[in-house]
């Protein structure tokens, strides 16, 4: 078992309110770092991530889900306006690092018929809409939240890998990541009694 991720959670200098830019980088960053670990914790199970396009449509499954939870556990704690400048923030911010980490990998060579940025968001507004139709009781996913996002990744995985990759997601992998992400939004918007 890897160690736990080191996330912040609370601001050093805690003159006035955060700007939403802030927090959105600080929870994107960590999302991210997430996303990729399973990654690699997937290579190592020998699930076969071969092409950066299986990888990163992985990490955007993984992410676009995290963002989702993000949005259920700040619902309660904050105003409405204040909740969707977050969670737009946050995607923006994703989608910045998805171009960036695509264009590293391929030297700056981009896709001149794919904005990577639009993709993502459009990928992620979709999403958004499909896990609003699921229960995350208690701050935790339903079992068919986590399976809906397992089926939209084992669609993209080799034949050999689809009976087993839907398990490694659900009961490894999110939850890792939604406790490490439970934990950041717990920091940055503690629940009030």
């Amino acid at each position: 078992m890897a160690a736990p991720t080191r996330v912040k959670t609370v601001w050093f200098k805690k003159e006035g309110e955060r700007p939403v830019e802030d927090m959105a980088t600080a929870l994107a960053t960590t999302i991210w770092r997430m996303a990729d670990r399973a990654i690699d914790n997937l290579s190592k199970a020998d699930f076969d991530i071969i092409t950066p396009q299986r990888g990163f449509k992985v990490i955007g499954e993984l992410t676009a889900f995290a963002v989702h939870y993000v949005d259920r556990l700040v619902f309660p704690r904050m105003s409405d306006a204040a909740r969707g400048e977050l969670v737009s923030a946050l995607g923006v911010r994703l989608a910045e690092v998805m171009e960036d980490n695509i264009l590293e990998f391929t030297e700056g060579a981009k896709d001149a018929d794919y904005d990577y940025q639009q993709g993502y968001i459009d990928m992620l507004n979709a999403r958004m809409t499909e896990y609003g139709h699921y229960d995350f009781p208690d701050d935790r996913p339903s079992f068919p939240a986590l399976r809906y996002l397992s089926l939209q990744i084992r669609d993209d995985m080799e034949k050999s890998d689809q009976t087993w990759i839907q398990d490694q997601i659900m009961d490894i992998e999110m939850p890792e990541i939604l406790g490490t992400v439970k934990k950041q939004v717990d920091g940055f918007y503690p629940v009030t009694k």
